[in-house]
Order: structure tokens, then C-alpha cells, then sequence
């Protein structure tokens, strides 16, 4: 839904009627008052709004909700007196989700929407919410249907709505187009509510209704965590801690560090009593070497790399070169579709082309299949529709900047929607996960051109899988591996973090997700992701260029004594300030620093993958062989891994873990 479009009405019913308790301001029991319920889509958020009928009102009160809020706040208004805040809980205004990091604000009740309409006595039953707060419908039958709404972390909730003229199946079919109704597990009639923009967060929530983790019942006892459910909701707790937010300031960082921890079990690997641990002392790394780049490769360097047929000859050295130096931008469009693995490297022109065809039909068909959904269908398709919404809105604030994506009616926009809706055939399972439009834009800006652009991201989504995964197993692996590797790098710096609540490098979390999409320039992300699709020099590049930011910003940190959100701010401020180039140098020399060292704990060779190139060849050495690696879905928290089509492994050797004692 465009966020800049008109506001939209989706349903609209007359006849609602709500009948006021009977103690309130002597209001006779049998009252009812009629109004009018309508679904409306207000620059891309859906409210629910209720309005009744003016000759049935007397005074003015409303129940209001505003954008994105996270209670419910009660005005009552006295004949010419101004309106009187009966409940302080506050209103507060958020996005909802990790990546865009938008902060909490306190959002005060004034006029406009959801708010007290001062001279009109028709709000004295009216109210208003965003769809986004509504946690649960209950339904009732007494001849006609009764539905009883439940916010989120609210102790007001707005009065029951009585269809005596019918219409409330067809209210519930249009809250379906929108959000997930599910029957709740303890109430039949209770159907309860999940939006898309909660699916991320969702995934946590679940991990955290296991009985194992204790922290279930204290993080529902905290009103402003609890608010958007899981690990998004303490991510976007540290946003805003970011963004210096007074309420959030006045939580003790050791208890916030205390929920982050506990949110992803597992990540407490610095308990050298735990059997298997790898107790080594201090390692000596040795000088980091100096590295120099090289200028981007060009057309003519990339055309002597081809045979008469197309084919391209050595490899090995080829990758070296794009390492050093990524490509000119002309050649993307070509050499990005080998380095992601939609074409082979030893394809002829020829194999290519046909490759091309059998591609392109496939897509169309995949693609075909949700395009030719009827609305009929797409009404019992919940998923389907999930998907749709979350695309359709993540796809409206995906660089929008760029000259590639701005403007209404920008067929990049669609093509963007396209390919991720028909993403969501390919994978059904995994369908789409906020974050993914972050991967595929740099993708279709470079291939201009819808099938090859979906197959490139394919390839990219069989690396970047398991970060969104339901149990996002993928992203608790980087940041054990990151922690690991920070320690043997720099261990009074890691042991500083860890005074200040800050060990588990939360703040790394959104350059793992989406690969630095969010904190590099759009021209230097295209630099970064080209160079790592090398997979040189070694595996897990990635977390040798966070190594290399944390690496340049150490000083500046333990000098100012930075604390808890002093470093959460540091780095949420570095977005757009990074030079790709020296983040690049100094992570090749941190490369090559570990593996010259002689005494390499097991648990670095195993994440870098150093143990198999012992049994292979040196990557770095242009004029050596590659070393063959199966695509990696699967990777466990100490670089173990398994390709694509293999049983995985149910445990791996602990001895792969490692403490450091200085």
C-alpha cells in the first residue's frame, strides 16, 4: 500500500450498535446507540474506526488509539470545560520492526486522528486504533454477533459492537485481507491477531513459550517491551536508547543486557566451566600486514578471461582481482550472475543462453501462479495475503532515494514487488521476512531485469536463509562466531564490552542481517557485497569487516568511557559515515594477521575455515586451485556447516568452543 496515496476505505458497515454499561453515568441498561464501523487505509496504516449516529449521543468521551500507539488513552469531557486525561498511561508512536529502527515518541492526544473531537458530540462512543494494536477479537453469538476487541497492553478497551443487521462475517473477511485471525488454543470464540509487520517478532515470541525460557513471563510484565513481542522489540528498545529517549535512559543497562541475553539462548559461551571448553592463554597475533587495493576490474581484464566459447578461464586468479579491487560497474550486470552462481564459471556463451530460456519460463510460471489468484481465493490464502501486505509495504520505503526506485509509480517499485511476491512461490516455506527487499534492490538495480534479478537473489537467499528463519538460528551462529573472533583480536576491548552489558555485540545485529545494506552508501554496498560473493580470503568475510568498524572505533569508545548506550549510539551513528575501501583493507589485514599466527585456537580456524584449506589450497594465492566449498545453508554457532541436499548434523564437537584467559 503506498504510503503516499489518499487515505482509502477498505469496509464500511451501518447499523453497528454498542450498548454502554449500565453504570456508567446512569446510562439505562437497554441503551444502544447506532453508529458506523468502517476498515480505512490511511497513508498505508489500517485503522479501525467506529462513529456512531448523531442523534443518539448525548456528551463526549472517546476511546482513542492512535498510529502505531501502544495503549488505549480515555478523555471524558465536562460541558465547556477543556478535556481531562482520566488514565496516564502514555501513548507512544514506533515502526515496529529492527531494521528501520524508528524511534519510541510520546504521542499526545490532540485533534486529528484518534484523537477528542472538542466541539462535536458525536465522539462520545466513537473510537479509533490502528490495526497494529489490536491483539485479539472475541465473537459471541446472542442471536446476532457480539465482537469484543482486546488492544495490546491496554487496561481500557473500546465497547462491544453488536450486529443486529448482519455484516460482522464480512467486517472479519476484510481484517483477514490485512492480518492473521487464529483461533486462540484456550477460547474458541477468540480469534486472536497477528499483522505481518509482527512476523519477525513473532518467531520469538514463539522460541520464548518454551518452558526453558524463564524470561517469558518477566518480558510480558514489561509494558514497553512487550509492546511488539520478541527479539524485535528489545532491538527496537535499543534503537531507541539510540535515538536518547528519556523513558528508555531510565532503565539500568545491566538489566536490559540481562534480557538481551537471555532472548537467544545460547549465547553465553564465555563460561570456561562448561565442559569441552578450549582454555588457551593469551594469543601473540604477530603485526597485522598492510594490504593495498586495486583499481576496479575492467571489460578488457574480464574479456582475456574468456575462451573462444565463452568459457572463463582461470578462475582462482580472476576472483583474486575482483577481491582486491570489485568491478567497474559496467560489468555487474554480467559478472554478478557468476559470482551469486546462477551461471557456471566453465558455462560456454551458448549454455548460458539456454540456461537463460529454461530460467526465464520458470519464473513466468512461478510468477503466474500468484498473479492468477482470484480474490475469492486469496480471501482463504492468509499467508499469501500476509506476504502481500508486508511486501507491498516494504517495498514503499525501500530506497526511495534512489533515482532507481523514487517516485510514484515507479516501475522499479513494481518489479521489486513482483519478484518478491514470486519469491514467495519459490520458497513458500520462508515466503518473505522484513529485511529481504534490503537484499534485492542493489540486485535488480544492477540487473535491470526482472528474471535474471530473481534468480541472482535466489542464490543470494541461499547464503543469507537461515537470518531469517523462524528460529533465526543463522543470526545467533554470527553473533557467537563475531564475539570469538573480537576476543582473540583485541581481548581488553572485548573485555571492556563485556564490563559495559555489551558483550553479546547487539549492536552488530542489523550489519549481519542485512549485510551492511543499512550502513553503507548505496554505490559502496555494491563494492562490499561483490568483493565478499568472492568468498575470499577466507569464509566468513563478513565478520572480519564488523571486526575492522569495531577495530577502527575501539579507541574513541574505551577513551570516552563510553557505557551501555553510549556504544549503542556510537554505532547506530556510523551509518553513512563508513569508507568501504579502508574497511576493506584493514579487514583483508586482519585475515591475514590470523592466519599467520602459529598457535590458532580451533574455534577461529573452524569459523574462518582455515581446517579445510589445511586440506586444500590457500585461497589468497591467486595461482593456486580453489578450494571447493558446497553452498552453505546450515551453519552452526562454531562454523561447522553443511551444503545444500546433505543430512545435517545433529552436534558437533564442544571442543570447537574456546575461552581466553589473559
Amino acid at each position: 500500500m503506498a504510503a503516499d496515496s489518499a487515505p482509502k476505505v477498505i469496509f464500511e458497515h451501518d447499523g453497528v450498535f454498542i450498548q454502554p454499561s449500565s453504570d456508567e453515568d446512569g446510562i439505562e441498561q437497554d441503551l444502544l446507540f447506532s453508529g458506523s464501523l468502517r476498515i480505512v487505509d490511511k497513508y498505508g496504516e489500517i485503522m479501525l474506526e467506529y462513529k456512531p449516529l448523531e442523534d443518539t449521543v448525548d456528551s463526549s468521551s472517546m476511546l482513542c488509539a492512535g498510529k502505531d500507539s501502544s495503549s488505549v488513552v480515555e478523555w471524558a469531557q465536562c460541558p465547556g470545560d477543556k478535556p481531562q486525561l482520566l488514565e496516564t498511561q502514555q501513548s507512544y508512536e514506533t515502526e515496529w520492526d529492527m531494521i528501520n529502527a524508528v524511534s519510541f515518541k510520546k504521542k499526545p492526544c490532540t485533534n486529528g486522528e484518534g484523537s477528542l473531537n472538542h466541539s462535536n458530540e458525536r465522539s462520545r462512543w466513537a473510537f479509533s486504533f490502528s490495526l497494529s494494536d489490536l491483539r485479539s477479537v472475541t465473537v459471541k453469538e446472542e442471536g446476532w454477533s457480539i465482537l469484543h476487541f482486546k488492544l495490546i497492553e491496554s487496561s481500557s478497551s473500546p465497547p462491544a459492537l453488536h450486529f443486529h443487521q448482519g455484516g460482522s462475517r464480512e467486517f472479519l473477511d476484510s481484517l483477514r485481507r490485512f492480518a492473521l485471525l487464529s483461533e486462540s488454543p484456550d477460547d474458541a470464540t477468540c480469534l486472536l491477531v497477528s499483522t505481518p509487520n509482527k512476523a519477525l517478532s513473532q518467531s520469538f515470541e514463539n522460541l520464548m513459550d518454551d518452558n526453558n525460557y524463564t524470561l517469558a513471563g518477566k518480558l510480558r510484565r514489561e509494558p514497553y517491551l512487550t509492546t511488539m513481542g520478541g527479539f524485535s522489540k528489545v532491538t527496537n528498545y535499543l534503537f531507541d536508547v539510540i535515538r536518547g529517549t528519556e523513558e528508555h535512559q531510565q532503565r539500568p543497562p545491566e538489566e536490559v543486557a540481562d534480557l538481551l541475553g537471555e532472548i537467544i539462548p545460547g549465547l553465553e559461551i564465555n563460561q570456561q566451566e562448561e565442559p569441552g571448553f578450549e582454555v588457551i592463554t593469551r594469543v601473540d597475533l604477530g603485526t597485522r600486514p598492510q594490504v593495498r587495493r586495486r583499481e576496479p576490474l575492467s571489460a578488457e581484464e574480464w574479456t582475456k578471461h574468456q575462451d573462444q566459447e565463452g568459457r572463463m578461464l582461470n578462475v582462482p586468479h580472476l576472483k583474486h582481482l575482483i577481491f582486491k579491487g570489485g568491478l567497474c560497474h559496467a560489468l555487474r550486470k554480467e559478472v554478478w550472475k557468476f559470482l551469486l552462481g546462477y551461471f557456471p564459471w566453465n558455462s560456454t556463451l551458448e549454455e548460458r543462453k539456454v540456461l537463460h530460456r529454461a530460467k526465464t519460463d520458470e519464473y513466468f510460471k512461478m510468477k503466474l501462479q500468484w498473479k492468477s489468484v482470484s480474490e475469492e481465493q486469496e480471501k482463504r490464502n492468509s499467508r499469501l495475503r500476509d506476504y502481500r501486505s508486508l511486501i507491498e509495504k516494504d517495498v514503499n520505503r525501500t530506497d526511495r532515494t534512489n533515482r532507481f526506485y523514487e517516485g510514484i509509480d515507479n516501475p522499479g517499485l513494481v518489479l521489486l514487488h513482483d519478484i518478491l511476491m514470486t519469491y514467495c512461490m519459490f520458497d513458500f516455506d520462508l515466503g518473505y521476512v522484513q529485511g529481504m527487499s534490503d537484499l534485492l534492490s542493489p540486485i535488480l538495480y544492477v540487473m535491470e531485469n526482472e528474471v535474471d534479478a530473481f534468480w541472482c537473489f535466489v542464490s543470494f537467499m541461499d547464503q543469507m536463509h537461515q537470518n531469517f528463519e523462524e528460529q533465526m538460528q543463522g543470526m545467533k551462529t554470527q553473533l557467537i562466531q563475531l564475539s570469538t573472533l573480537l576476543r582473540l583480536l583485541d581481548l581488553s576491548f572485548w573485555n571492556y564490552l563485556e564490563s559495559q552489558d555489551s558483550g553479546y555485540l547487539y549492536f552488530c545485529f542489523r550489519w549481519l542481517l542485512i549485510r551492511f545494506k543499512r550502513e553503507l552508501s548505496f554505490q559502496d554496498v555494491l563494492r562490499l557485497w561483490e568483493v565478499m560473493w568472492t568468498d575470499l580470503p577466507c569464509q566468513n568475510f563478513h565478520l572480519l569487516v564488523c571486526c575492522a568498524i569495531l577495530d577502527s572505533e575501539k579507541q574513541k569508545i574505551m577513551e570516552e568511557n563510553y557505557g551501555f548506550n553510549e556504544i549503542l549510539k556510537h554505532i547506530n551513528e556510523l551509518s553513512m559515515k563508513l569508507d568501504i575501501e579502508e574497511i576493506l583493507q584493514k579487514s583483508e589485514g586482519i585475515g591475514l594477521q590470523i592466519r599467520r599466527c602459529k598457535d590458532l585456537p580451533n574455534s577461529i580456524s573452524s569459523i574462518l575455515g582455515f581446517d579445510r584449506e589445511a586440506r586444500g589450497s590457500d585461497p589468497t594465492d591467486p595461482e593456486s586451485p580453489p578450494t571447493v566449498r558446497a553452498p552453505c545453508r546450515q551453519q552452526d554457532a562454531n562454523g561447522c556447516s553443511n551444503g545444500h541436499g546433505h543430512l545435517r548434523e545433529n552436534s558437533h564437537n564442544n571442543s570447537c568452543k574456546v575461552a581466553f584467559i589473559s
